[in-house]
């Protein structure tokens, strides 16, 4: 599965979105890269039960990422373009919708790029997410159902002539995700397998994108929970679902819905999908803890979840690479989830 640069992705509208080359996102790197932070990578310190002693196990800690996701990359892309459309004069400021991770970079993109955001995000939302989003300047607004935020953030749109920054699609989000795979290949030489968490598709559409350019050989495999694997099912009728059934403890993979160009992306470039279940994902979590000393949210612990579960066995003797896509949780959640 090699990229070319005459690939072409649908935008959804009958036009078409080119796939960005080496060249173009090396530029958007160097776009973001006074407001995001080159994340690094470790070494798994111990052998992993079932991977052997031979695997080379390597772990993109994109969790140390500013706001604490990977998400900060798409968005101050995403913003950073908005803001090139209009003069400085008649831009209204950005708006998203999200339950968390993509709210709070969002209005931290609005803020270190100098402009204002409205974030809209379920009353469920945790209150720590939601203090993150207030504490970097954004206005909040609360909803119940994705049907509320969605029908509230087009009318933020209408009324105050703000951008949508969209939580997983769009070409300037993926570009900015793919700098993830950038990174992680300039790190990294010579990866037969990564491992990518999936909620909408976001990340795994940018890191395939980036991946599949500078190491064509190296497998790419996206994670999805069991109680929301709607890319799986995106890919078995060959087209993104407008709805998605959710129901697992790993809320940031909860997409509700998947779209045309991002579902483009992840059709050409991943190579597998897998499903783990929200118990699997505990035992990641305990084990990024007890090996790692770090406390993540379950997102953050579905590549190792795989690794050990449906991948099992399958890279012995082969280089690998989990992404930590991130983890915004606080102390009383963790441990609620691990007891």
């Amino acid at each position: 599965m090699r990229l070319m640069k005459s690939d072409k992705v649908p935008d959804g509208k009958n036009a078409v979105v080119s796939a960005p080359t080496l060249a173009r996102l090396r530029a958007v790197a160097e776009t973001i890269s006074p407001h995001v932070v080159k994340t690094p990578v470790t070494a798994w310190p111990v052998p992993l039960a079932g991977g052997g002693p031979e695997m080379d196990l390597m772990v993109k800690l994109e969790l140390f990422q500013r706001t604490g996701s990977f998400k900060a990359r798409g968005a101050v892309n995403a913003v950073s373009h908005a803001m090139q459309t209009d003069s400085a004069q008649t831009f209204a400021g950005v708006t998203a919708f999200s339950a968390g991770n993509h709210a709070i970079a969002t209005a931290f993109a609005a803020n270190a790029l100098g402009t204002s955001a409205k974030v809209v995000m379920p009353r469920t939302a945790n209150p720590f997410r939601t203090e993150r989003c207030m504490a970097y300047g954004a206005e909040l607004v609360l909803g119940d159902t994705i049907s509320d935020l969605m029908n509230i953030v087009q009318q933020v749109q209408a009324d105050e002539g703000r951008h949508l920054i969209h939580p997983f699609e769009g070409i300037h989000t993926i570009e900015g995700t793919a700098t993830v795979g950038l990174e992680l290949c300039d790190q990294l030489p010579d990866l037969d397998v990564v491992i990518v968490p999936v909620g909408g598709g976001g990340l795994i559409s940018g890191v395939a994108c980036a991946v599949k350019q500078m190491q064509p050989e190296c497998l790419v495999v996206g994670v999805e929970p069991a109680g929301a694997n709607g890319m799986q099912q995106s890919l078995a009728q060959r087209s993104p679902l407008e709805r998605v059934e959710v129901g697992t403890i790993a809320d940031s993979l909860g997409a509700p819905m998947h779209a045309p160009v991002s579902f483009s992306f992840v059709q050409r470039f991943v190579d597998e999908m897998v499903v783990v279940t929200d118990e699997q994902m505990r035992e990641g979590m305990r084990q990024m803890f007890t090996d790692l000393k770090l406390a993540v949210e379950p997102a953050c612990a579905a590549a190792l979840a795989a690794l050990h579960g449906p991948l099992a066995g399958r890279f012995m003797g082969k280089r690998v690479a989990l992404i930590a896509c991130g983890s915004n949780i606080d102390m009383a959640t963790y441990t609620s989830l691990l007891s």
